[in-house]
């Protein structure tokens, strides 16, 4: 079982942050998390993007801190870290997504 490593509230940075919101495709995997009130499987998001790719888009949500994965046996199992986003960089994630909401999103495959 595949452990995998997550940067500590101190170690986020709002650059790393920022860029991995700047991307559609995480982007939507972070709204979906963000209306979910449980952990989701890496393979419920639909999003038009091959599994190699989705595997790289989670790397750079994880490695910015944004998400936390989850193995169990074949399976990863994403949640968003809101309380460690919310005390790092108070606000920031509720208004990024809010932002979001208001103007229409392409995701190019």
């Amino acid at each position: 079982m595949k452990q995998y490593a997550h940067p500590t509230k101190e170690e986020m940075k709002l650059t790393t942050l920022l860029h991995a919101l700047s991307d559609p495709v995480r982007l939507s995997v972070v709204q979906c998390l963000a209306m979910s009130t449980c952990e989701k499987a890496c393979s419920s998001f639909e999003v038009p993007v091959h599994k190699s790719t989705m595997s790289h888009h989670m790397r750079v949500l994880r490695e910015a801190g944004i998400i936390h994965i989850r193995t169990e046996k074949t399976f990863s199992y994403i949640t968003l870290r809101h309380q460690d986003l919310e005390e790092r960089f108070p606000g920031l994630l509720c208004s990024v997504l809010s932002s979001a909401q208001k103007e229409p999103q392409e995701i190019e495959g």
